[in-house]
């Protein structure tokens, strides 16, 4: 209760600050906010969707906490809450549930909100890039609101990316909502690249119209802590959806992963599949729930967590879970957990291949899957490259900066 005290009395502190930097729908949000966190308090491990989290500790150090709004100057389809349109400015704090205490301390102390609006019937042509980069002299803790809406018939493919430039302690609170209208395609990618003493926590909410489809992969590549919540809502007749998780961890890394998706309509799809590979003392977890509401017949919907514990030390916590209460359905789910094939390690050593580039290679052989459903070609070849010098230990060499490489180029 102490760390929750310690938010509170800040909030105290720093509300007229807030109010003068920030927007007026911002501003209406937060003394219900407040409410929420004062009455809940950070999660504890008896909360199902927190069961593999140590939340209090993780918020508990004493952060300096970033209050500046967003100062670069924005791409095309971008705008700050402030500057949208008042038909996208009502849907701010809409889709995101505000009854968890985490989104609850997001929405108490965020400064600026990104809005990433496409119109009706608009193509993207090139891939809009969200980087977030953590750079200072102090440790911080940074609180960041995104909104993303898709009106009908609209397409694009956004990237956000996670990269940290100095070597301080970080703690994020990430909230995503993502508004999808009838007939939009959305191509969704986080991808984190940090370090070992980053704390991450990302919740990311999604609402589907008729015949949207959302195609969204979360990749951890180099992380200290990392808590990821994601629920989408098929709230629209025809509606799809397509997840992919891909986590490589060692050293004494954390990736939970925490999904729900529901299926609110009839007709819809949904398909979801994370790999995990863990080394060393790393600690995965997954916990996937779908769920199919009474009316959403003709439902079809597959689950798969697959794990690679690379050394008897690592472990992984894997949950899928299905609840269903229609009964015109196909839905199946699994997880498999397993350590390196040693026959398959065999046959390439004796083909004069060392012990740690076969062991290399099956890592990423295991883990290609999931990339290579990413739909932006620029992007699964980066990832590509990215994910083999992750497994050959040279992302870690310049972790304290990730700023290079070219921009993506459309396929």
């Amino acid at each position: 209760m102490e760390a929750t005290k310690q938010y509170i009395d800040f909030f105290g502190e720093v509300r007229d600050v807030l109010a003068a930097r920030s927007c007026s729908e911002m501003n209406a949000r937060r003394e219900d906010a407040l409410k929420v966190f004062a009455e809940q308090g950070f999660p504890s491990r008896k909360v199902e969707r927190y069961r593999y989290a140590n939340v209090e500790a993780d918020f508990s150090p004493n952060y300096g906490i970033q209050l500046s709004p967003l100062g670069q100057k924005l791409p095309p389809y971008c705008f700050r809450l402030s500057e949208a349109d008042p038909r996208v400015r009502v849907l701010y704090n809409n889709v995101a549930d505000e009854a968890d205490s985490i989104v609850a301390l997001n929405t108490m102390l965020a400064v600026d909100t990104l809005v990433v609006h496409v119109p009706r019937g608009t193509k993207v042509e090139h891939p809009i890039q969200v980087g977030n980069v953590l750079a200072g002299s102090q440790d911080t803790m940074v609180s960041r609101r995104l909104l993303i809406v898709m009106e009908e018939l609209s397409e694009a493919d956004i990237i956000i990316t996670d990269r940290a430039a100095s070597q301080n302690r970080f703690l994020t609170n990430q909230v995503v909502e993502v508004v999808m209208g009838d007939g939009s395609h959305l191509n969704l990618y986080d991808i984190e690249e940090t370090h070992l003493l980053c704390t991450r926590y990302g919740s990311t909410f999604v609402r589907q119209g008729r015949n949207s489809s959302l195609h969204h992969t979360a990749l951890t590549l180099f992380n200290g802590h990392t808590r990821n919540r994601l629920d989408v809502l098929l709230q629209g007749e025809g509606s799809e959806v397509t997840l992919g998780g891909c986590v490589i961890a060692d050293k004494m890394q954390h990736v939970d992963n925490n999904t729900l998706i529901d299926h609110q309509a009839p007709g819809c799809t949904s398909s979801e599949l994370y790999k995990y590979v863990l080394d060393d003392n790393a600690v995965g977890a997954f916990a996937g729930r779908v769920l199919v509401r009474e009316g959403a017949q003709k439902t079809s919907s597959q689950e798969t967590n697959a794990n690679l514990l690379a050394t008897r030390t690592a472990r992984i916590y894997t949950q899928p879970m299905l609840e269903i209460y229609a009964d015109d359905v196909r839905c199946s789910h699994g997880s498999t957990v397993g350590q390196m094939d040693e026959a398959a390690l065999f046959y390439m050593r004796q083909r004069g291949i060392s012990e740690a580039e076969a062991r290399l290679l099956l890592k990423a052989a295991f883990i290609t899957e999931v990339i290579e459903t990413i739909p932006l070609h620029s992007l699964r070849d980066r990832l590509h490259v990215l994910v083999d010098k992750r497994l050959r230990g040279e992302l870690s060499k310049c972790e304290g900066c990730k700023l290079c490489g070219p921009p993506l180029t459309p396929p």
